[in-house]
This record gives C-alpha cells, sequence and structure tokens, in this order.
C-alpha cells in the first residue's frame, strides 16, 4: 500500500494562525475588520445554540473583552446578543483607546450605545453571578501568564458553577494554544472544563493537548472565510493535523487470496511467565488483518505459549544470532514487534539489535525502548521503518532533557508542547516516535504532526499499550507505512475501546477490531 496517513483537521500554531491571517489581508481578500466580524458572529451563534434565548432563564451575559482582538471578536459578540434580545453588559480590561484599530471599531460602536465598564481586581460583578459569560480576554497570542484585574476575573470564573456558563473565544485566558498548557503557576485544576470554546477557522493544537483537552469543553470551530491551509512552502514544518478515522478501502481486506498478501509479523516474547504481553500484541496483530503472526520465545516459554494460542505459530528463538538466522532465510517476515515483556538481559538485548540490523519494519516498546535508552549504538541502529510507542516515562529515559523541559511550568509562550517533543525525538532517532498518553501525539523525521485526543478511559488497563504496538506491527506487515500504521493503529485502538466500553481488560481490546472494522465498511457502503 504505502499510501499517506488519513488528511485530519489542520492544526495550527498562533504564530501559522497569524501567518494565514496576514497572507489573506496581504492579498486584499479581506480586511481584519471583516475577519473580526466573522469571527464575533460566529461566536455569537455558538452561544445561542448553546443558550437559545427564550429557552432558558432570563439572565445577564457578562462579556469580558481584553485589550487585544479577541477583545474586538467580544465587543461584536456583545453587540450580536444584544441584539437578538440579550441583556448584556461589558467589562474591559485595559485602557479603550490603546485598543488595536479594528478591536477600537468594533468598541466604539458598543459603546456609542451601550456603558463600557472598567475590569478591576475582585469579583467581575456580584449580581452577575446567576448568568452567562463570554471570555474574551486573552486568545491565541497570550505569550505571558495571567496578572491583576485578569488573573483575578479567570478564577471567579472557574468557581461555583459558573465555568458551565462560560464561552471562551479562541480559548480559556491562560491557556497557551500552542501546547494546551496553562502559563504561569496558577493552572486551574486539572478536572475543570467550560462549557465551550469557540475556535476560528481551525482547531489549534493546544485545543487537543495537556490541560486544553478538557479545559476547553466542547469546541466548536467556526469558519471565517480564510483560504484552507496548505502543507507547508518546503521550508519549514508543515503544520500538525489530527488523527482522522482510516477510509475503509485501506482496511477492510480485498484482492490478495494468499495470507502471505496480507503480511507476516514476528512478536518477540520474552521468559516463561511473561509471556501475556506477547500474546496481546500478537493477537492484536491477527485482528487488525495480518495474514501470519507468529511468536518467537526461548525454549522454556514455548508450552507457555502453546497452552494459550491457536491460530498465532511460534517459533524458537534463544538469542539475537537465531532471529538474525531466521530473518535471513524468511523473506515474508515483513514486520517485528519488540519490546513487551520482552526482559533488559543479553537475550532480548541481542533480539532487538538483530531485529535493527535486518532493516525489517519494526515496533518497539516497553523493555525495548529501556534498551534503546541505555545502548546509544542500539540508538545508532534506528531506522525510518520503526516506530516508537513510548509512555511518558520511556520517553523521559530516551530523552531525559526534553522530558525535564516538558515538566517545568511554562511561564511564557509559547510553551514547549508534546508536539514539539516528540518532533524533536523523531527527527533526532530517525523515525517515527508515538508518544502515548490522553492526548497521544505522532511525528516523522520529516516533521509531520498528528494528534490524536480521545475520551478513552477504559485504555488505563495494564497491556493496553500492548495490544497497541501489535496493532501497528500489524498494519505495516500489510503494507502501511510506519507513519499511517501509527496513526491509524491510535484510532483503533481508542475506537475498540469506547465500543466495548466500561470493564475492559486489555484481553478484550483486540477482540474488539472486528466490529469497528466492519463499522468503517458499512460506513464506507452508505457514503459517509
Amino acid at each position: 500500500m504505502g499510501e499517506s496517513e488519513s488528511e485530519g483537521e489542520t492544526l495550527l500554531t498562533a504564530a501559522e494562525m497569524r501567518h494565514h491571517e496576514t497572507a489573506a489581508m496581504a492579498s486584499g481578500a479581506v480586511t481584519g475588520a471583516v475577519l473580526m466580524a466573522r469571527a464575533g458572529q460566529g461566536a455569537t451563534e455558538a452561544f445561542c445554540s448553546l443558550w437559545p434565548h427564550g429557552q432558558v432563564p432570563d439572565r445577564p451575559v457578562t462579556v469580558l473583552c481584553g485589550p487585544g482582538n479577541n477583545g474586538g471578536d467580544g465587543y461584536v459578540v456583545a453587540l450580536g446578543l444584544a441584539r437578538t434580545g440579550w441583556r448584556v453588559r461589558v467589562l474591559a480590561l485595559g485602557d479603550p483607546a490603546r485598543l488595536p484599530p479594528d478591536a477600537r471599531h468594533y468598541h466604539d460602536l458598543w459603546a456609542a450605545r451601550f456603558p463600557v465598564l472598567p475590569l478591576t481586581r475582585g469579583a467581575p460583578a456580584s449580581d452577575a453571578a446567576d448568568g452567562f459569560f463570554v471570555d474574551a480576554l486573552f486568545g491565541t497570542g497570550l505569550t505571558r501568564p495571567l496578572e491583576g484585574a485578569a488573573r483575578d476575573a479567570v478564577r471567579w470564573l472557574s468557581g461555583a458553577g459558573r465555568a458551565a456558563r462560560t464561552l471562551c473565544l479562541d480559548a480559556p485566558s491562560g491557556l497557551c494554544l500552542d501546547s494546551g498548557r496553562y502559563l504561569g503557576p496558577d493552572a486551574p485544576d486539572e478536572d475543570l472544563a467550560f462549557r465551550a470554546t469557540v475556535s476560528f477557522h481551525s482547531p489549534k493544537r493546544g485545543h487537543l493537548m495537556a490541560q486544553g483537552a478538557r479545559l476547553c469543553g466542547q469546541l466548536i470551530v467556526k469558519d471565517i472565510g480564510l483560504p484552507p491551509v496548505g502543507d507547508g512552502d518546503g521550508t519549514a514544518a508543515p503544520p500538525a493535523r489530527r488523527v482522522a478515522p482510516p477510509p475503509a478501502g485501506r482496511l477492510l481486506k480485498s484482492g490478495a487470496a494468499h495470507k502471505f498478501g496480507y503480511g507476516h509479523v514476528l512478536a518477540m516474547a520474552g521468559p516463561a511467565g511473561h509471556t501475556g504481553a506477547a500474546r496481546l500484541a500478537a493477537r492484536a496483530a491477527l485482528r487488525v488483518g495480518a495474514g501470519l503472526v507468529s511468536v518467537a520465545a526461548p525454549a522454556p516459554s514455548l508450552p507457555e505459549l502453546a497452552a494459550h494460542l491457536g491460530a498465532i505459530m511460534l517459533t524458537r528463538i534463544d538469542d539475537g544470532a537465531a532471529l538474525s538466522a531466521l530473518l535471513a532465510r524468511d523473506a515474508r517476515i515483513s514486520a517485528l514487534c519488540a519490546g513487551p515483556a520482552l526482559g533488559l538481559g543479553p537475550r532480548a538485548a541481542g533480539l532487538v539489535a538483530a531485529a535493527l540490523a535486518s532493516g525489517r519494519r519494526a515496533v518497539l516498546d516497553a523493555d525495548a525502548l529501556t534498551l534503546l535508552a541505555r545502548d546509544p549504538d542500539l540508538r545508532g541502529a534506528l531506522h525510518c521503518g520503526c516506530v516508537l510507542t513510548p509512555h511518558g516515562g520511556e520517553f523521559a529515559r530516551l530523552f531525559p532533557k526534553i522530558a525535564t523541559d516538558l515538566a517545568a511550568a511554562p511561564m511564557a509562550g509559547p510553551a514547549l508542547s508534546r508536539a514539539d517533543a516528540v518532533a524533536a525525538a523523531a527527527r533526532a532517532l530517525g523515525c517515527v516516535v508515538l508518544l502515548k498518553g490522553r492526548d497521544t501525539v505522532i511525528a516523522d523525521p520529516a516533521g509531520r504532526v498528528r494528534i490524536h485526543c480521545a475520551d478513552t478511559p477504559q485504555l488505563a488497563t495494564a497491556g493496553a499499550g500492548d495490544v497497541l504496538a501489535g496493532t501497528i506491527a500489524g498494519l505495516m506487515a500489510r503494507g502501511l507505512t510506519p507513519m499511517t500504521a501509527a496513526c491509524d493503529g491510535v484510532w483503533l485502538h481508542a475506537a475498540a475501546a469506547r465500543r466495548f466500553g466500561e470493564g475492559l481488560t486489555a484481553d478484550d481490546l483486540p477482540d474488539a477490531f472486528p466490529a469497528v472494522l466492519s463499522g468503517l465498511g458499512r460506513s464506507a457502503r452508505a457514503g459517509y
């Protein structure tokens, strides 16, 4: 196959969004004032869809407007809500005379008809406590922690149920939209979520990562008439994208009539008593469509594996030399999976070295990642056919400096993000790196970044990562590129968890794949 992964939504940084807007205005296609009007109109529509006027108690709306263009969007929203019949009050941060020209224009339109109240230290207004709120203080361009009246206002919005009645423009104020991290030491509670956030033109990276994934609440994207974003000019890394559902035609079997037409995965098992992880990986590879899956194990582990496996083949591999010999005589082995409960001794190190020396496509997980962290020669043997699947701790062992920087509280924006960290790791190692988590980030050496954020707490169960490793290996064996296999594997993994629901164990995940794959086929036949 070898085709590229599905094109999900573009996820821009603040600089990319600024560049895109500036280019559109420089071309004469649009003006800043028009973009602001469209953004405000879109946000007004979003507010009214959440709280239709006349279908909720008659409560006031307080719009908090900041000192920049985000505040200008807020003035447009205030005007729109007032026309719709809402009782609206505007609280302004800073001196309106210092607003950028377009924001000043919409401020003046509001001020010609209604008062503009100053946003001062303390709670915004006690008599508005039971109303609705629009946070238009700071958006994509925030580069420093909130302070003074802005910090007090955001703290106040975060409490007493007010967050559930707040619509944020661009982002909850204080959030870095490049990283999804809250700037400064006063980060809100990790369980806090505002009712919704409106993003203009496209989602931003920070909406899907770190605190932003939850803090933003429901993400509503509004078109403001800008042209689509391309994949860069060849000199800069292309914009990040969200992982998209794979097309059915890529994953459903068709055409080839023989098992070897769908590849052969070899999963490596560790010592007796520790073979469960390799079994999970192997079953996942088979369920995702690999034509043949074998488990390579030392002699003492074979009886244990034979007692649990049926359709999966077994082969005795005691050391790296034996693996090298097998790979030399059987070219039909198309993908390897190494690491889950493999061990950290000489046998394990020899197997990883032999796997890398073969040049075969390989997924390296768990113990294999620890071995890579310990041995620079192994790291040097990595190649573009490899996919590394670390969790946070394994990533820190491989890249201690990057992990330390990522763990530090960000005091300025744009803050270092998981996307930045994984992109740097992929460049350094020359292979695909997949950093697991609630916001999974995938990057390749060419600078492509994909982000997957799904509400799948069911995956917080032992062995789920072993299943993911086998899933990606199975997809690579079928001919998908490492980047495509990683993206499709992450999507399938999460979709299977959501389909199964509560009570999920890692053993259940491979058996949920057929229903997910069949669902893709039904959707394709239905034309959506």
